[in-house]
């Protein structure tokens, strides 16, 4: 249990101090994210499981988000993955059809990440023929 002589001590702090809601303030919007749904076709790398987990990694550290977990399944025997990344700002996941070159792409970050950032990244790793992005605002305040 806290002392009085505790209490005294501690600094005042205003409710702007408290409220910490990490919503994105841009172009005169207020919102709570960005998701990007990003759709790859005529990928490769897909069913490599290193492969898939680097670029998940290396995507999260373009975006500046921070990693708290990160979990991977992969399918067999047509060799599929799905991975989600956790993040302190939400989450990415991927999940691969290797047989047909195509990958599904979900990125939803708040605050100051930069959720484009990673699209490099991930052209980069699986040097899709085409890459298809649909940005949605989450949380958008009106």
């Amino acid at each position: 249990m806290k002392s009085q002589a505790f209490f005294a001590a501690e600094p005042a702090t205003s409710e702007a101090d408290e409220v910490h809601d990490f919503y994105v303030e841009k172009d005169g919007l207020r919102y709570a994210g960005t998701h990007l749904l990003i759709d790859l076709t005529g990928a490769s790398r897909l069913a490599d499981l290193a492969v898939v987990e680097t670029a998940l990694r290396r995507a999260v550290s373009a975006t500046g988000a921070t990693l708290l977990d990160i979990e991977l399944h992969h399918f067999s025997p047509q060799g599929g993955v799905s991975a989600v990344a956790i993040l302190a700002e939400s989450h990415m996941s991927i999940h691969t059809w290797p047989e047909t070159g195509f990958a599904a792409v979900d990125i939803f970050l708040c605050g100051r990440c930069d959720a484009y950032q990673a699209i490099s990244v991930l052209m980069e790793v699986f040097a899709p023929d085409h890459v298809q992005v649909t940005e949605h605002k989450r949380g958008l305040m009106v």
